[in-house]
């Protein structure tokens, strides 16, 4: 089972996502005539508040911080670590240039959803692509498909695999019982999951924030450790992007077509623009201004690729280029670990302990995706059931090999991708800057 949907998934991620996702990047910046340029503008408005910030919505911030919580963690870091190793150093500027390439794309789905939001009964906003598939194009059953994708996705990438990442970072600090581990993480978790959207949001305001500027501030640390290589492993990221022949004798010699399929990959994974899932939590925001809060929820993609990737790709770079001997003893996945070793305070299991924190909230950033998918295929009753069935799920995925639960979601987000796309494509006229 597991070859098969390892092979699915390289036919799968190998050419039509990349392909449909790329497509629509280019697509919409241009149609949108650059909507990157307001990024400044757009971090303003994520801190601006907003006059209607006071009811059971998110804030458009608090909407922003759980989309970060989301996608902010493992990929950022795991993700480039493994990109460098097997598309060179040039994978570090495809995934940065479809960061970039990637916030319009954001807008866009961002955009819709709001537009197509629907207001409940106690004036709470819900939305996302299952609602803009139904409202928009008129066409239930692709929102219905979307909606379980999202749920399943909820549950393995969100889910399963995040608590199986505790386990892996915690046990490189000290050997601790998976069970315990799970225990923790689904209490952890639970606590803030039973108190609803407003508890999340709250969470996610109050902790992503502080776990991606300490993050930032250890990789600018190392980097300032490194800044006599700072200019030579930029130099060394741009020019092995292009490069056509793979170098000699270096360990990341890779060739244009690796640096790009890998790079592009991995940031297209990374921030999620094209699946959909950040137009769930804008679409629960307060605004009924789809401008605003496609601005604002645009910045997700930037602080997640354009800036998290790109510092954890200089720090494994120019560590390299100093220490080319601290890779030894680590994996392709544990680059940025090899890095973290040279801090003067606490090193590799500072990095484990904030890989263990990113994937606390990404549990949660989750399952709120998850909880709005529910809400949407079976009403507000099936919630609790959700609720407790994730914690649970917790649980489970920290004492259980993740391999196959992997393989699930790499392609039940690539399926999301397409009547995600279709529907961006043919409302294209409405989104407007």
């Amino acid at each position: 089972m597991l070859s098969i949907l390892e092979y699915i998934n390289q036919l799968l991620w190998g050419f039509p996502v990349l392909i449909l996702l790329s497509s629509a990047h280019l697509y919409f910046t241009a149609k949108l005539k650059f909507p990157q340029k307001l990024t400044l503008k757009a971090i303003r408005l994520s801190v601006t508040p907003e006059k209607e910030g006071k009811g059971a919505n998110l804030s458009g911030f608090a909407a922003l911080a759980t989309t970060l919580a989301a996608t902010l963690g493992t990929g950022n870091i795991v993700g480039v670590s493994t990109a460098i190793a097997i598309g060179g150093p040039g994978a570090l500027f495809w995934c940065w240039i479809t960061g970039i390439l990637g916030m319009a794309t954001c807008y866009a789905e961002c955009y819709l959803s709001v537009l197509f939001k629907k207001q409940k009964p106690d004036k709470t906003y819900v939305g996302g692509p299952m609602y803009v598939l139904e409202k928009g194009l008129h066409c239930r059953g692709l929102g219905i498909v979307y909606a379980f994708c999202a749920l399943f996705a909820a549950f393995g990438v969100g889910c399963t695999t995040q608590s199986s990442a505790i386990t892996e970072a915690v046990n490189t600090i000290a050997p601790v019982s998976p069970h315990i581990i799970g225990i923790l993480a689904a209490f952890t978790a639970g606590l803030v999951i039973l108190g609803g959207v407003k508890s999340i949001g709250k969470f996610c305001t109050r902790m992503v924030p502080a776990l991606g500027f300490f993050y930032i501030a250890c990789c600018l640390y190392l980097l300032v450790l490194n800044r006599d290589f700072l200019l030579s492993g930029i130099s060394l990221i741009v020019s092995s992007a292009f490069r056509t022949k793979a170098a000699a004798g270096g360990f990341i010699g890779s060739t244009l077509q690796s640096a790009a399929r890998f790079g592009i990959a991995r940031g297209l994974f990374t921030n999620e623009a094209g699946i959909g899932t950040a137009a769930i939590a804008a679409a629960s925001s307060e605004t009924r201004d789809p401008r605003r809060q496609s601005l604002i929820s645009m910045t997700a993609v930037f602080w997640d690729t354009v800036v998290m990737c790109a510092v954890t790709g200089l720090v494994i770079v120019t560590n390299i280029q100093k220490n080319p001997a601290s890779i030894r003893g680590f994996g392709s996945a544990s680059l940025t670990s090899a890095a973290f070793t040279y801090l003067p305070f606490g090193g590799a299991p500072l990095l484990s302990l904030a890989l263990v924190a990113f994937a606390i909230t990404t549990l949660i950033g989750w399952c709120y995706y998850g909880e709005r998918a529910v809400e949407y295929l079976f009403g507000e009753t099936g919630i609790i059931s959700y609720h407790l069935c994730y914690i649970v799920m917790i649980y489970i995925g920290a004492v259980l090999p993740m391999d196959l639960v992997w393989g699930f979601t790499d392609l039940i987000n690539g399926i999301m991708v397409f009547p995600n796309v279709l529907a961006l494509f043919a409302l294209r006229k409405k989104i407007h800057i």
